[in-house]
């Protein structure tokens, strides 16, 4: 397992207090791929049918308001 301050004692390229000499690349960084929490619940599907049915009637009866409006006119 890397840990995120390496040993200067043990990883060339390291000057004794942790600095990187000229010319040298400094060592790789650690990776937080695994850093978040476990994700537990994650749907596989996209948006419910009935939050769905629901914007859909909404949207019809704001659309039949205004064309009936448009045709009063």
């Amino acid at each position: 397992m890397n840990t995120p301050d390496p040993d200067p004692r043990h990883t060339t390229g390291l000057e004794p207090g942790g600095g990187v000499p000229p010319g040298e690349t400094p060592p790789a960084e650690d990776s937080t791929g695994g850093a978040g929490p476990q994700e537990t619940h994650n749907p596989p599907r996209g948006w419910a049918k009935g939050p769905l049915i629901v914007i859909g009637a909404v949207v019809v009866l704001f659309a039949a308001f205004f064309l009936a409006f448009a045709l009063s006119l």
